[in-house]
């Protein structure tokens, strides 16, 4: 096991600025901790109690980030229904710390089992993004009723074009808030300055303070033929550096029979640069599943 993080000083650090984004937006009533065979999971619980049997939306956050960062959208997608975001544990925020060096995905899928277990009554339709949507169908958990794959791993090998990597190995190498700012323009579309400004301090903080996880390895055409029986949504943004739509639409509907959903004018970061998009399409999604 290895922790994401470089010191306990480091730990600190990050834990603060995630509670202080956290509370800042009103919501330290709303956290909450289980306890998993992965250790303690921060859980952060918004929106009205499930009614008629509708879905709980549980939000996986991508590499690197967690509930903290995520907040604007979950409060829009909370006006409507009960949302539960769980931090990944081994990726920076309020979880524990340690991840396994080999064979990630199917702890992953019993760390999710088991938070769910915990967290959330009744069945759910998780959101994940990045790394998150791999997370989500490693798991087969029965309160899983949908999923819906924002810019998701899993399905097919992420790719780094030469400027993104081009902008990455300075990040990694001495990160600073104009590194990192100029790392996340290229993994969003181009013109997004808005949302390099929103993670650049935080995506500064990452590179200081964290041991950044490799890109999850596509999973099993076997895992993944299970997975069809439960209904999917795959969404990717139209510049998308790592997850380009051309081969990740194929991908979805190919391995895992899923609806494919492109955001025009989005990159990889869709919760930050197209919320509004992403609320429509977990909305419809959900009213999909009630109505089944």
């Amino acid at each position: 096991m290895a922790s994401v993080y470089r010191s306990e000083r480091a730990r600190a650090e990050v834990r603060r600025w995630c509670e202080n984004r956290i509370e800042g937006a009103g919501l330290a009533r709303a956290r909450s901790e289980v306890v998993t065979s992965a250790g303690v999971t921060g859980v952060v619980t918004v929106g009205p109690e499930p009614r008629g049997g509708g879905p709980t939306v549980v939000l996986l956050p991508g590499t690197n980030m967690n509930a903290a960062l995520c907040l604007p959208v979950v409060e829009a997608l909370a006006r409507a229904r009960r949302v539960v975001v769980l931090d990944l544990p081994g990726q920076p925020g309020l979880s524990a710390d340690l991840r396994p060096r080999a064979k990630r995905s199917s702890w992953y899928g019993k760390w999710l089992a088991e938070a769910l277990a915990q967290a959330v009554p009744g069945p759910v339709v998780v959101v994940g993004h990045s790394l998150g949507g791999a997370v989500s169908l490693a798991c087969d958990a029965p309160q899983i009723v949908g999923r819906v794959l924002l810019s998701s791993a899993g399905l097919v090998r992420l790719r780094v074009p030469a400027p993104l990597l081009a902008a990455t190995l300075p990040w990694l190498l001495r990160p600073t808030v104009a590194r990192s700012t100029a790392l996340v323009r290229r993994m969003a579309a181009p013109g997004q300055g808005h949302v390099a400004d929103h993670l650049g301090e935080w995506m500064d903080l990452v590179g200081r303070c964290c041991r950044t996880s490799l890109a999850p390895t596509p999973l099993p055409s076997g895992l993944l033929e299970l997975r069809r029986s439960v209904p999917a949504l795959v969404v990717a943004g139209q510049f998308d550096p790592f997850l380009p739509p051309r081969h990740l639409g194929p991908a979805a509907r190919r391995r895992l029979g899923a609806e494919f959903r492109v955001v025009e004018g989005a990159g990889h970061l869709l919760l930050d640069e197209s919320p509004a998009a992403v609320l429509v399409a977990v909305r419809e999604f959900c009213a999909a599943r009630v109505a089944d």
